[in-house]
């Protein structure tokens, strides 16, 4: 794609951002990620050590980018869209938890 779509609603961005996460190797990065920042934030909030908060965007961030750049072939949607994208990540999870999308 050689120039980034414009959105005015997540609605409209969400489709554009499952599309970007055809590959199911990719799909389970996210999966695998947003699960472990879940498990990381309640030991961090569980045990008061607040440090382990420092980690979440490193496994979060860390374990999608993986998928984009190694399985994907393409250039994460929150580079141009960090917000619809973060909130993307966590409507994929759902999904995926839900069986609306297969991982």
């Amino acid at each position: 794609m050689s120039e980034d779509p414009k959105f005015m609603s997540f609605s409209e961005f969400y489709p554009y951002y499952l599309d970007e996460h055809r590959d199911p190797t990719c799909r389970r990065l996210h999966y695998a990620g947003s699960l472990l920042v879940v498990a990381v934030a309640l030991y961090a909030l569980i045990t008061a050590k607040f440090a382990f908060l420092l980690l979440l965007p490193v496994i979060g961030y860390g374990f999608a980018w993986l998928g984009h750049f190694l399985f994907e072939k393409n250039r994460p949607a929150t580079f141009q869209h960090p917000l619809y994208s973060l909130a993307g990540d966590w409507v994929m999870l759902k999904d995926m938890l839900t069986g609306r999308i297969r991982f």
